[in-house]
């Protein structure tokens, strides 16, 4: 989960529980909370919330994740406290859009209702403070494992459950130690990314390599002797 705002001119580099001094922007953009699952940081995103005021808070998808809650029900106080947070500056005035993604898709059947002052959309166009026209939605729509292969979607989602439990071993020795928070399941993912983009780029070069072949080869063709009539 990393929250990202659009600043207002006022804005405030740091953000305290003192509302003189809270960080004050037009947006925030949130994705990715899986409220749901042991590897939820519910506390750092209720910090967030508490020192942070905006007019429009965009939930992007994945914020609680049926997936896992279908498999077995996970879901202390930290995680209602931050439901309830939501809901909170939904009536205190922050317009808050939930644009669902591909683990909170049931909400998908609520798309143009309202719950608590909080909009389920498919998805939404935001303008900047600068005039730039967003258009914000998850994605999942996208990608060709979650709509052609939902089963290896499903298979890594499991996967990313064993990390985020491994993640959570690892930065409790970490804490013991006086060390700071570091994220294994980032770190994998950056990797991850970073290799699927060699790949493409080792694709491309050898599709590019083929071609020249296969131009080359047409050139060196040796056409038949022409007979004159």
């Amino acid at each position: 989960m990393q929250p990202v705002t659009d600043r207002s001119s006022d804005g405030d580099a740091l953000g305290t529980p003192d509302p003189a001094t809270r960080l004050r922007v037009r947006t925030v953009f949130i994705s990715d909370l899986h409220l749901g699952t042991p590897g939820c940081r519910a506390d750092a995103l209720l910090a967030f919330l508490r020192d942070t005021e905006c007019e429009t808070l965009y939930l992007v998808g994945d914020i609680i994740d049926g997936w896992q809650l279908r498999r077995s029900w996970y879901w202390p106080q930290a995680h209602n406290d931050v439901v309830q947070k939501l809901l909170r500056k939904a009536r205190k005035g922050t317009r808050v859009i939930f644009v669902p993604g591909n683990h909170d898709e049931f909400a998908r059947r609520y798309v143009t209702h309202n719950f608590g002052g909080v909009d389920v959309v498919e998805d939404a166009m935001h303008v900047t403070a600068d005039g730039r026209r967003l258009w914000v939605t998850h994605g999942d729509h996208f990608d060709g494992v979650i709509q052609c292969a939902r089963w290896l979607a499903y298979l890594g989602d499991r996967a990313y459950e064993f990390v985020l439990k491994v993640n959570h071993w690892f930065n409790s020795a970490r804490a013991r130690l006086g060390l700071p928070y570091w994220s294994l399941s980032r770190y994998l993912q950056v990797q991850g990314q970073a290799r699927g983009h060699l790949c493409r780029r080792l694709r491309d070069r050898g599709r590019a390599r083929g071609q020249e072949a296969r131009c080359s080869r047409r050139r060196l063709r040796p056409h038949p002797p022409r007979r004159d009539a």
